[in-house]
């Protein structure tokens, strides 16, 4: 297949893409990608510029690591269900499956629990799916702890020390890893989840995995029914991460406290500091975030599943290294 034959392909995807929202009154918004503020994420590193601002000088830019901090503001001002298809970054990132600069699908359902929006994600895979050599009609759904019991036959993975899950990573022939406290049970779980079991969810069909530990609800919120787990899902398939999504967090007092903790750890780690989100603070205090939940999804990944491709570089117009 040739580039242009490639690239003709991936026009009908995004149109596909967009229609799939379209024909479910779902509005297309077009937020900046500049910012004066960045993510504070702990995994996440923000691309930044110096922008020359007339009447006030030199000034500093981030550039956006997904559209979810504008989208949110949108949603308190009234805007109401909406989606967003486009160009996002995330420095340090590149491999097969990561580019410094990639397209992401991401979108907001008021209303929606999560289950709700579960179904929603995994009906555009297999529409966009659907003929390819990609499997996507069985759907698996299993909680965090299940995967651990699962496919890393960790019975109950919150009582698990970090020696049970070295031995895990020995057992699977996981190189040696080095530079990890040997009592750091998170690590050493989060290890287990990427070296272990993400390679194996998916092969058949759309892995859906929910009920994430507490301490990685990042900005979603945590279960009233049990507070240990956190209202997130992840997708995965062929192995490979597709979506994250939540059933948001709307107290601007809780988003705050989660921001600083973050600033904090990146403190700790000797990350540089990032600015924080002041409008988008205001506007959950002043206005309201309503009931929503929210999902964003990598679009490159999608289509590369879709045309069978090994490194999604092959199914853009040009790579970081190319551009």
């Amino acid at each position: 297949m040739t580039k242009f034959e490639r690239l003709k392909k991936r026009s009908q995807f995004l149109h596909d893409l967009r229609a799939f929202f379209y024909e479910r009154a779902v509005i297309e918004v077009d937020t900046p990608i500049l910012s004066q503020a960045a993510t504070p994420d702990l995994h996440l590193r923000s691309l930044r510029t110096t922008l020359q601002i007339p009447g006030e000088g030199l000034k500093d830019y981030y550039l956006h690591t997904s559209p979810e901090y504008p989208m949110k503001r949108l949603l308190c001002e009234g805007v109401e269900d909406c989606f967003y298809l486009g160009k996002v970054f995330r420095d340090s990132d590149l491999s097969p499956r990561h580019q410094i600069e990639f397209s992401m699908l991401e979108w907001y359902r008021l209303g929606f629990d999560l289950q709700q929006l579960i179904d929603e994600v995994v009906a555009l895979i297999q529409a966009r799916l659907s003929g390819s050599e990609t499997l996507c009609d069985d759907v698996e759904q299993l909680t965090y702890r299940e995967t651990f019991t699962k496919y890393a036959q960790i019975d109950d993975i919150c009582s698990a020390t970090a020696a049970n899950c070295r031995e895990v990573l020995l057992i699977h022939k996981v190189p040696e890893i080095v530079g990890v406290e040997l009592d750091d049970k998170v690590l050493w779980e989060q290890l287990v989840l990427t070296e272990v079991i993400e390679p194996q969810l998916g092969k058949s069909g759309i892995c859906v995995i929910n009920d994430f530990p507490a301490r990685d609800a990042a900005l979603a919120r945590v279960s009233t029914d049990n507070p240990q787990c956190a209202q997130r899902f992840e997708v995965f398939v062929k192995g490979m991460e597709l979506a994250n999504g939540y059933y948001e967090l709307a107290d601007a007092n809780e988003y705050r406290q989660r921001f600083e903790a973050s600033l904090a750890m990146r403190k700790e780690q000797g990350l540089p500091p990032v600015v924080l989100d002041e409008n988008l603070l205001a506007d959950l205090e002043q206005k309201g975030l309503p009931d929503c939940s929210g999902v964003a999804l990598g679009v490159d990944r999608l289509f590369a599943l879709q045309q069978g491709l090994e490194d999604i570089s092959e199914g853009i117009a040009f790579g970081i290294k190319d551009a």
